[in-house]
């Protein structure tokens, strides 16, 4: 336990507090159990120890944070380390990378069940990949935890991180409703076209703040992650296939924009059509993928997706640098910013999307007209290269304060 203590000293030593995520506002810290989920890189950890950092004194022996991956669990479980930490008088247990937690043939979550009910009044934070499923079964934690997830930057975050610019978040209906207001607020401070072009390039991840030079490199090894390691061992992918759903990522990046043909890649992968859909899946949930289906009401376990789109811009550039399809890139953009709070389903006939079943999205650059939606009931233009609004014609960067 000591040498937990002292490996907690040293990693909080390090975490800075200077630039804190909104999401740390939207956490109910008190909650006897806080699960908080997310793609590798998008700053779970951080925000952890920064809520820590904020509201525990250096030494202060009630709070421990360890991550579940490292060897101190190679000789005692989850429990073992609850029950020493509460008789040493410990109020609050934070493990992060908890689906990295091994310990025989024991599920962390029953583990996890386990604490919950044998200290009620030890709080816990757990934090984990964003594959994990909390449903209903056999340690049920779907009704005792409070579960938060966690994405990159928008592009509103950015002007913080990056520029010292704040502003407020903006509902998309209140963005719909008054695009002027939003324009005027943000182009007296800056000009958003220019940074939304930077954003789309590089932002969306946090460790952008750790300088430039690496920014593409930590990407691929985030990707590589969740393909070869969090993949097999969450979602129990065969490890053979690993370099097949590695080459199904190089397809899509070099198909841009991807409309699926789930028999060819099959074919392509020497793998089942079924085990294609499946693994797609499997990458939307990783958030490497956004996959977009005409009728969401409709998905089964083997329904196809009817586009497939890397999870964000940042992720483009990484993979695919010198296949960058503007288009594409707009539409990614558009649809990793709206998935985090709304429904989005593929236009298939007029328009790009069909947002929450009611409004009508067309995603182009300057020059797009109304001509593919014309006469269609709340449709609306989101255009690139474009500084102010013009009735329903509104600047693409704008859906970037929708978090």
């Amino acid at each position: 336990m000591d040498a937990l203590f002292r490996k907690h000293d040293r990693l909080l030593a390090n975490i800075s507090t200077e630039i804190i995520r909104e999401k740390m506002d939207e956490i109910h810290w008190n909650t006897q159990l806080i699960i908080i989920l997310g793609a590798k890189g998008v700053g779970k950890s951080t925000l952890i120890k920064q809520h820590i950092k904020q509201n525990y004194q250096p030494g202060d022996r009630h709070v421990l944070y360890c991550s579940a991956d490292t060897v101190d669990f190679s000789t005692r479980t989850l429990v073992e380390l609850a029950e020493e930490f509460v008789i040493r008088g410990g109020k609050l247990l934070a493990i992060d990378e908890i689906h990295k937690y091994k310990s025989g043939n024991t599920d962390w979550s029953r583990e996890i069940k386990e604490i919950y009910e044998l200290f009620p009044d030890l709080k816990m934070i757990v934090s984990g990949s964003s594959l994990l499923r909390l449903k209903e079964g056999d340690a049920d934690l779907s009704r005792r935890a409070v579960k938060y997830t966690m994405s990159g930057l928008s592009f509103r975050e950015t002007l913080r991180f990056y520029h010292g610019l704040s502003f407020p978040v903006w509902s998309l209906e209140d963005i719909l409703a008054h695009p002027y207001d939003l324009w005027q607020m943000v182009s007296s401070k800056c000009k958003p076209v220019a940074m939304f072009k930077e954003y789309l390039e590089k932002g969306y991840y946090p460790f952008l703040l750790e300088g430039e030079g690496e920014y593409y490199t930590k990407i691929e090894q985030v990707v590589n992650y969740i393909i070869e390691t969090e993949l097999p061992q969450i979602c129990k992918v065969d490890v053979a296939n690993v370099r097949k759903l590695q080459a199904l990522i190089t397809m899509i990046c070099s198909e841009i924009p991807f409309e699926l043909n789930a028999n060819r890649i099959a074919a392509a992968l020497e793998i089942g059509r079924d085990t294609v859909v499946e693994y797609l899946k499997y990458l939307g949930d990783a958030k490497v993928l956004n996959l977009l289906y005409s009728d969401r009401k409709k998905i089964g376990k083997l329904s196809k997706p009817d586009k497939v789109y890397l999870e964000n811009t940042n992720i483009m550039y990484a993979l695919a640098p010198t296949k960058v399809e503007i288009g594409t890139l707009r539409e990614t953009f558009a649809i990793s910013s709206l998935s985090e709070s709304h429904n989005v389903e593929y236009g298939k006939a007029q328009g790009d999307f069909k947002v929450d079943s009611k409004y009508t999205f067309e995603i182009g650059g300057r020059s797009k007209d109304f001509s593919q939606i014309a006469g269609v009931k709340d449709s609306y233009i989101f255009a690139d290269d474009w500084d102010m609004p013009d009735g329903a014609k509104l600047p693409l960067w704008m859906l970037g304060f929708l978090y």
